[in-house]
């Protein structure tokens, strides 16, 4: 993005959503090397405790979780955008298989995405959504958790 105005722009509008999430504004730019010190928050999903990097910015999306070589069961990585929309995410430079869970503003998981690693293949949500959230693949499956189960958590919460 090269006109400074709108760079500051998102950048405003990044911090403003960090801040309504009680998270950090401190600045956090799109590289070649895995993300690991994005701000983070706790959601859950049912009993089960999710620790979440949040990606907030366009350059925090857009590198998401490429280049990490391993990722704990209990950690996943949540992208916010500023509008509902179809989202669609793909696995290109992203060495872990995953899922995608596409979720509603009210934490409904709208639709589950199993993600093949170093892949353009799209995986889309099923309606708009501003929320999707990034886990090992299997994860959910193993907790039994589908479309239409809700998480919790301080983004889902009105």
């Amino acid at each position: 993005m090269k006109d400074p105005a709108m760079r500051r722009l998102r950048y405003c509008v990044a911090a403003i959503t960090l801040t309504a999430l009680g998270l950090s504004t401190r600045p956090l730019l799109a590289q070649d090397e895995p993300q690991t010190s994005l701000p983070r928050i706790n959601l859950s999903a049912g009993m089960h405790r999710i620790d979440t990097q949040v990606a907030l910015t366009p350059e925090q999306r857009s590198t998401g979780l490429m280049h990490r070589k391993d990722m704990p069961q209990h950690e996943g990585m949540l992208f916010v955008f500023e509008q509902p929309a179809v989202q669609c995410f793909w696995m290109k430079n992203t060495l872990l298989p995953l899922t995608a869970a596409f979720v509603a503003d009210d934490g409904t998981i709208v639709n589950l995405a199993d993600m093949k690693p170093q892949t353009t293949d799209s995986h889309c949500s099923t309606k708009p959504v501003r929320y999707v959230l990034e886990m090992n693949q299997g994860w959910f499956a193993k907790k039994n958790i589908k479309s239409g189960f809700k998480l919790s958590g301080k983004p889902f919460e009105k």
